[in-house]
């Protein structure tokens, strides 16, 4: 059986592209694999409590020397690096919110991406100090942007700072497998943002078929 883990970060609980697109991938997954487990995540609902003073103190304490409150400060931590070591299939909804991610994704990124945990640190280790510590899993990203060109060549794609910035996060931590799709020409609000979202949705589809059936 494998798991996916269901990531929405869009702050539009309705008429959402991303929430659309990540639907279709899941729905698709689950009729090709019904008896799978998909674990739900919905950041642009309820968002990650970011990163603070004492967040940081307590996750750079050993964790044999973590006072009670410092184990509380990293509970919410806890359960998504929890969630996320279970997952085999990561499956994210990311909107660009001024070229980048909406804050709900930063501040999940920021309590996923912790040292012991999802990365290794060891200053005294040579060449490279840092290491992944989560490996054999594959992320797939849903994107919706207002405008368009931001594909790799286009017109603005060094203004892409949504699948970059989430490649290389997750990568950081040994989810390098990465597929991403995306809608364009939503601020247009005419035939070629339907075009798009259309063209998205199947290709999100036949995306989760191809996964699901090569899964082993």
């Amino acid at each position: 059986m494998a798991t996916l883990l269901h990531i929405d970060a869009s702050a539009r609980l309705t008429r959402s592209h991303t929430r659309t697109l990540s639907k279709r991938f899941v729905e698709a997954w689950l009729a090709q694999r019904p008896g799978d487990r998909v674990i739900v995540r919905d950041v642009g609902a309820q968002a990650p409590t970011p990163v603070s003073h004492d967040w940081i103190a307590a996750a750079f304490t050993q964790p044999e020397r973590r006072s009670a409150a410092m184990h509380e400060v990293l509970r919410e931590s806890d359960a998504l690096v929890d969630e996320l070591e279970s997952a085999d299939i990561i499956v994210a909804g990311v909107p660009m919110y001024n070229f980048g991610m909406p804050a709900p994704m930063k501040a999940y990124i920021d309590n996923i991406v912790r040292v012991g945990r999802t990365f290794g640190f060891d200053r005294s280790r040579s060449g490279d100090p840092y290491w992944p510590l989560l490996q054999g899993k594959r992320l797939v990203t849903l994107s919706a942007r207002g405008d368009y060109g931001y594909e790799p060549g286009q017109r603005i794609a060094q203004m892409n700072h949504v699948e970059p910035h989430l490649r290389t996060a997750f990568g950081y931590i040994g989810i390098t497998e990465v597929q991403s799709l995306a809608v364009e020409y939503d601020e247009f609000a005419d035939e070629r943002v339907r075009q798009s979202l259309q063209q998205a949705g199947n290709a999100a589809e036949r995306l989760a078929i191809e996964i699901a059936n090569a899964f082993e």
